[in-house]
Parts: C-alpha cells; structure tokens; sequence
C-alpha cells in the first residue's frame, strides 16, 4: 500500500510503501505493507528476540527480503539520513541497515534468522563476507 502519513507510522526505508505498526505482547514494531520488511526502534530487535513467539511478526518470504537487501542508499524513516548497512556481530551472514541515533531496519526473514541462530549461519558469514557490526 503507498504511504500515506494519515495512515501509516512510517515510510519504508526500502520500497518507499506505508509502514503499519504491528505488536506482539506490549513491544510495539513497524512492519511495511507491501515487501514485510521490519523497522525497530533502538533495542526493540533485542527485546523482540527474546519474546518467545517473536519471530511470528517477521512474515515475510525470505526470498522476497533477499531481493531488498540489494537496496544500498537506504535512509531512516525517522530522520532521514542515509543508513549504514552492518552485519551482526555473531551473525555475520545477517546485514541489516543501522540509523545510530534511530534503529535498525531488517529485510523480510532476517529477523527469524536473527532470532534463530545457527551453525549454518557461521557458513553463510564466510560466504557472505564482513562489514561493520551493528551493536
């Protein structure tokens, strides 16, 4: 759905579609309405993370998501200012778009990788290869 302030918490740093707010227990997140990406204020990945259940708000085709996370000039929704794309520090094959003073914004399925982590994301690291780390 376009963005329209009237309706929708954000624009999505990536596709440029309305943002909705979506909960789960009191955490409350913005995920996009047309490529399901997910926009956390500061801590909320973290805090997501160790809901259990969590991940049921990442409902997005990681297929999907893959194709976004070619998107290199990404600004946050909040300020404006053009992101950085970082890896995770243990999880390096997962990179994400970092605004510092703002959040962080995942493609669809990086959170449920995020949450998830496995030995198979120590291969896809390799593979992948490094950038800066989000904290």
């Amino acid at each position: 759905m376009e963005h329209d302030p009237n309706v929708h918490t954000h624009k999505c740093p990536k596709c440029g579609h309305g943002m909705e707010e979506v909960t789960h227990g009191e955490l409350a997140i913005d995920r996009c309405t047309n490529c399901n990406g997910l926009w956390f204020d500061q801590d909320e990945h973290h805090q997501l993370k160790l809901l259990k259940g969590g991940h049921e708000l990442d409902k997005g085709d990681p297929k999907e998501g893959w194709k976004w996370d070619t998107v290199e000039e990404v600004d946050c929704p909040i300020c404006g200012k053009r992101m950085e794309k970082v890896a995770i520090p243990d999880q390096k094959a997962i990179w994400v778009e970092e605004c510092p003073g703002h959040g962080v914004f995942m493609d669809a399925g990086e959170f449920t990788d995020f949450k998830d982590k496995t030995l198979l994301d120590w291969f896809r690291g390799i593979i992948k290869g490094t950038r800066g780390e989000v904290l």
